[in-house]
């Protein structure tokens, strides 16, 4: 028998050793894009909603990982510290966890603009954020649309200063009691400063402090209709995430909306933050139910 017989010719091994390394190639570029074998398993995130407290029986039997409630319900309740305390006693009682906070501070103390409440926001804030570290809590969004709002007529650039002027004195704060602070970009809808991840980003790297970071609102996202790509140029930033529909801010399931593409970038960036319900509700305890039935669908097929 020739002893070549039944061996692959030196063209056949060099085209089979061609096409294993394009393969490699190929798999080694669909890794990077987030694409590759190991990413299809989809995206797993803790999962929250903005409710009150009194949900939270509910949310845990439907295995929500946390709630986010108000600054101004449960650390800084108009009835006062007694309340307060009985808030904290019962989130030590029910175990279920604060993770964050909406509703940082009210439309009436303007951050921008010819009257300015900067004291005032500075007491408030160092206020709410200790009380949050004591709730061991992550964060405090800032969005607060009213307050920040530009009257017209108003020069924008001034705006723009007054505002960053107070995040600066603000960071200190959220440093000194380990919360971080979420700049939320909100929609054209709610306020006309601070609309895109873009603008919220100038204005943290402007104040400089890695405990004031940025909020990722997907219904803000889609009412501006910024692309899913923008969570992946401002990936270092974002430290927390809100969702609901875009049309009437419906819970996830109520239209149907699709957020894949939103959770692919997420997924791309390799977030590991909360996924908050931030939503409008004509009945919470079935929607609430769908809303995390669907985000945690949509979170599997991507």
């Amino acid at each position: 028998m020739n002893p070549t017989e039944n061996q692959p010719s030196r063209r056949t091994f060099l085209k089979g050793a061609t096409g294993m390394l394009a393969g490699i190639t190929a798999a080694s570029a669909l890794a990077k894009a987030g694409m590759g074998e190991e990413t299809r398993a989809g995206l797993s995130l803790p999962l929250g909603v903005c409710a009150g407290y009194e949900k939270v029986g509910l949310l845990k039997t439907l295995g929500f990982s946390f709630i986010e409630e108000s600054v101004g319900r449960f650390l800084i309740p108009d009835a006062g510290d007694s309340q307060y305390d009985k808030n904290r006693v019962t989130l030590k009682t029910e175990g279920l966890p604060v993770r964050s906070y909406i509703y940082f501070f009210p439309g009436t103390l303007k951050s921008v603009g010819p009257t300015l409440h900067h004291e005032a926001i500075l007491q408030r804030a160092d206020l709410a954020l200790k009380r949050a570290k004591e709730c061991g809590s992550k964060n405090i969004v800032f969005g607060s649309g009213g307050s920040r709002a530009i009257p017209d007529g108003f020069d924008r650039a001034t705006a723009k200063a007054q505002h960053i002027e107070l995040c600066k004195k603000m960071a200190p704060l959220a440093e000194k009691h380990g919360v971080t602070l979420a700049v939320e970009p909100l929609n054209r809808g709610e306020t006309n400063f601070i609309n895109s991840l873009a603008e919220g980003v100038e204005i943290i790297q402007a104040v400089n402090n890695p405990w004031f970071k940025l909020q990722c609102d997907i219904y803000h996202m889609l009412k501006e209709d910024e692309k899913p790509e923008e969570i992946i140029k401002y990936r270092q930033y974002i430290t927390h995430c809100h969702i609901a529909e875009k049309q009437k801010r419906t819970a996830p399931g109520v239209m149907g909306d699709d957020f894949k593409p939103y959770f692919r970038a997420l997924k791309q960036i390799k977030y590991e933050g909360g996924l908050s319900l931030e939503c409008n509700w004509t009945d919470f305890d079935n929607e609430v139910a769908l809303g995390l039935a669907t985000v945690k669908k949509q979170l599997a097929e991507v």
